[in-house]
């Protein structure tokens, strides 16, 4: 469910005691753990943290007016959900995660990048810190930017890379002979 909230403190006091509870001790260990060059705000209806422009002027290739999402956190209809970006599409990370949290013992019910959760216990906190820890923003630039690169697209100009591309597809081609 998204949320209309234009700042966190609102999205906060719009939750129920239990989920704004358990929320507030996800945030505080994501807040506790992250590098100083990303930013708390609000995005895609939810909590989101991201690397603001002035750090990467680029942007969030998809959409270059909004900043680099990086983690979200989130209220849903029949959980909540962590989404941690900086997990998806790294395979050393994710397995470094993925052994980390076993160790645990709890269970982990996660997408490619999504962790649902019922309640704050379902969640290895100290975990997901040194995950959030592990990856400072240049870090977390140039791995999304090596992805880029990798698929096609360059850091800062996937988006006119691709329409250029696009648009050479869509023009006919002339038939040989004809003037």
């Amino acid at each position: 469910m998204q949320s209309k909230a234009a700042t966190v403190a609102e999205y906060l006091a719009q939750l129920p005691p239990d989920r704004r509870e358990a929320l507030e001790k996800v945030r505080a260990v994501i807040l506790k753990n992250l590098d100083k060059d990303y930013e708390e705000g609000m995005a895609y209806g939810m909590i989101g943290y991201a690397v603001p422009h002035r750090v990467y002027p680029a942007g969030y290739h998809c959409d270059p007016k909004q900043p680099l999402p990086f983690a979200g956190l989130a209220s849903q209809k029949g959980h909540m959900s962590l989404y941690m970006m900086c997990l998806y599409g790294n395979a050393e990370h994710e397995a470094w995660f993925r052994k980390a949290w076993e160790k645990t013992g709890k269970k982990l019910d996660m997408g490619k990048a999504c962790i649902r959760f019922k309640k704050v216990d379902d969640l290895a906190l100290d975990v997901i810190g040194e995950a959030i820890a592990r990856v400072p923003a240049k870090k977390y630039i140039a791995a999304c930017e090596a992805a880029l690169e990798g698929r096609g697209g360059g850091a800062g100009k996937p988006a006119k890379k691709a329409a250029k591309k696009a648009a050479k597809k869509a023009t006919p081609k002339k038939k040989a002979g004809k003037k």
